[in-house]
């Protein structure tokens, strides 16, 4: 059995898919948790400095300490390394690898991992493989990097290649994303879901809104991906709807159209989606045509699926097999057209996502792993 050493983004808040399925890994082996060393470099605006503050000082959002036990599972470790955001150049890379290294090796020595492989799900800790006495490299890759809004593209291409040429195994999350990589050593890892968890009737969320209207619901990260425009366009002409939006706001000012029918209610815990997703009318994915989209496998168009209310979106290459239990609709007026047709359906797509839980994805993993 392999103990892991995870490069991911930081523990906790809305789980990532890496961290669904190590959370079920670390059940049967230790975990060292490297909470995310960046993927770009900070630019002179007050949420970047205090992030690359965050990380010369080695502080996370989530955690302040350098290392701490995740709260639901004491086999994993959480680290907070000092480091240097997305390194570019030769000498800020080989200063920044020496400076985590010193930092990580007397951890992993005292955690006495046992054959440890490691997992990485960031580019940019490709410099580090080789350096842990890992007995092999994983590369999950459950986005396409090169296509993601605000990151250091020049710098993440380079980490990558270095990535994908040190990997012993890849995963990918899509098809689209698994065509880059090299196919005798790259597996088809597609996102899961928590059916449990958004199939267990769940009590209506107090700070939905009450009355009789209709509500249009979406929750996830509020970036670049998102058209606001189409958002806009939508709370203008169903001024009848009301529209819950929920999730941490990436941008630096909330771009969201400030209406009476339109309620920003934050970012939630994961584990209290379904109060909201299973009592709003319609779940909503208005999201925009770009390069990012045409790669994504968005985690909550499972979770939507698993929640059993009828779903509106926009069109993108992972809705595939899903066309026939969905409404696409790529303009406001088309939206709002499939929003009045669906409010009052009854779908039962849950079956459609039964045999795609994370504990499937997590075995099927874990087999993959023990091969190494």
């Amino acid at each position: 059995m392999h103990d892991l050493i995870v490069f991911g983004e930081d523990f906790g808040g809305l789980p990532s898919s890496t961290q669904h399925l190590v959370s079920r890994l670390a059940d049967s082996r230790k975990v060292v948790w490297v909470n995310s060393i960046g993927l770009r470099q900070p630019k002179l605006s007050f949420g970047d400095a205090k992030r690359a503050a965050y990380k010369l000082m080695g502080k996370s959002k989530a955690h302040y300490q350098p290392m701490a036990k995740a709260n639901d599972n004491p086999n994993i470790t959480i680290v907070n390394l000092k480091t240097i955001p997305a390194p570019a150049s030769n000498f800020a890379c080989s200063l920044a690898k020496k400076w985590m290294l010193s930092q990580l090796l007397p951890i992993i020595e005292q955690q006495q991992l046992q054959s440890p492989i490691l997992w990485s799900s960031l580019p940019t800790a490709a410099d580090l493989c080789g350096e842990l006495n890992e007995a092999a490299v994983v590369y999950y890759c459950g986005d396409d990097f090169e296509s993601l809004a605000g990151v250091d593209h020049h710098t993440v291409r380079s980490h990558e290649k270095k990535l994908v040429e040190k990997a012993d195994l890849i995963f990918a999350a899509s098809s689209n994303i698994k065509t880059k990589f090299p196919a005798q050593k790259t597996e088809l890892l597609p996102h899961g879901v928590d059916v449990e968890l958004f199939a267990t009737p769940a009590p209506r969320a107090h700070d939905l809104p009450n009355g009789d209207r209709p509500i249009a619901g979406f929750y996830g990260s509020l970036s670049e991906w998102l058209d606001y425009d189409l958002v806009r366009e939508l709370t203008a002409k169903m001024t009848d709807w009301d529209f819950v939006f929920i999730g941490p706001n990436e941008k630096n000012q909330l771009q969201l159209p400030k209406t009476d029918n339109l309620f920003y209610l934050g970012a939630k815990p994961h584990h209290l989606l379904p109060q909201y997703s299973q009592h709003w009318n319609v779940s909503l994915l208005p999201f925009k045509h770009n390069s990012q989209i045409e790669a994504c496998s968005p985690l909550k168009l499972m979770e939507y699926l698993a929640a059993n209310r009828p779903i509106v979106t926009t069109d993108f290459p992972a809705l595939a097999p899903y066309k026939d239990h969905v409404q696409v609709a790529n303009s406001a007026e088309l939206m709002e057209q499939a929003i009045r047709q669906v409010q009052n359906d009854t779908p039962n797509t849950r079956p459609l996502v039964g045999q795609d839980s994370w504990d499937k994805r997590s075995e099927f993993v874990d087999r993959m792993l023990e091969l190494l």
